[in-house]
């Protein structure tokens, strides 16, 4: 009989330390997502009404933790998948596990709603108002016009890593997620086999562990662009974009945060249907990052961590 694999569904949301919350409030906020103050940390929303990050003070910028949700039939034999992969587990509860993964990075497994929605769905709900006019009139409305973007959810994050081939290993055998597409030993994207875009996670190669990026979900290339343009307006003009993924083929621009690391706008993603076989890749490295932009700027790829 084959070994039946049980996976996380979703994330659930993350936890970022950073030196300056004052300075976290302002960018978070200026992105468009609602920063609520709360007892020891900022709570980040995006328009569904989640909760999908805290932002809590500290030394220096890293990843507290990642938190994901399963069904709760899936727990049990999650808790075991991930005992059984020698994770160091640090609390466990009926509903809840706390280990780390080989990095030493902090995961959490509970039982928990899914927050990836199908996608005809995804963005319509809290789509921004439209700043089309009429056909007869015209196509696009003028700058005073423009809304201001919210975005409708988190997407997915990015973590640093010394070993990509040991991430994938790690991610699959014990939470059970599925390789959508890698470049080598370099870059890899992860997805969940319950209806998820084409990567939930995804790990980029570096001399030590750290956080990336986080990516948000907005409803179209005109809101990517848009968004850029509120962040350059906020006094947010390093990063990169806008431009096209060959790898998940959605719309992106990242913008750098405070601390070295981006948060992104993101549009259109590939959606990998429960059920469906993705056919991953392992792509050259010049293939694998952008179909179409501008030229990838040198601090996109330095670990501020390591």
């Amino acid at each position: 009989m084959p070994t039946i694999s049980y996976s996380v569904h979703s994330l659930d949301h993350f936890s970022l330390i950073v030196p300056d919350l004052k300075q976290a409030f302002h960018f978070f906020d200026s992105f468009g997502l609602r920063v609520e103050q709360q007892h020891d940390c900022l709570g980040l929303y995006a328009a569904d009404g989640h909760q999908w990050a805290r932002v809590r003070a500290g030394s220096s910028k890293s990843l507290e933790y990642l938190s994901f949700n399963c069904d709760q039939a899936a727990f049990a034999p999650l808790s075991e998948q991930v005992k059984a992969c020698n994770a160091t587990i640090l609390d466990h509860g009926e509903n809840f596990i706390w280990f780390k993964d080989p990095d030493g990075n902090l995961l959490q497994i509970k039982v928990g709603l899914k927050t990836i929605p199908d996608p005809s769905s995804a963005c319509m709900a809290a789509k921004p108002t439209s700043i089309q006019g009429s056909a007869q009139v015209r196509s696009v409305g003028t700058r005073d016009q423009l809304p201001r973007i919210q975005p409708v959810r988190l997407s997915h994050v990015l973590n640093f890593t010394p070993d990509v081939d040991r991430s994938i290993e790690f991610y699959s055998a014990a939470l059970g997620l599925k390789l959508s597409d890698k470049s080598e030993d370099i870059i890899a994207f992860m997805h969940a086999p319950f209806g998820c875009d084409h990567h939930l996670i995804a790990f980029a190669k570096s001399t030590a562990k750290g956080w990336h990026h986080c990516a948000w979900e907005v409803p179209s290339v005109d809101d990517v662009g848009i968004g850029a343009f509120q962040m350059a307006q906020a006094g947010y003009t390093d990063g990169w974009g806008t431009g096209r993924h060959s790898l998940g083929s959605n719309y992106f621009h990242y913008v750098r945060d405070p601390w070295g690391s981006f948060c992104e706008y993101s549009a259109e993603m590939d959606f990998i249907a429960e059920g469906v076989t993705w056919p991953s890749g392992d792509f050259a490295p010049e293939n694998s990052l952008y179909l179409w932009g501008p030229d990838v700027p040198d601090y996109f790829i330095f670990n501020t961590e390591a």
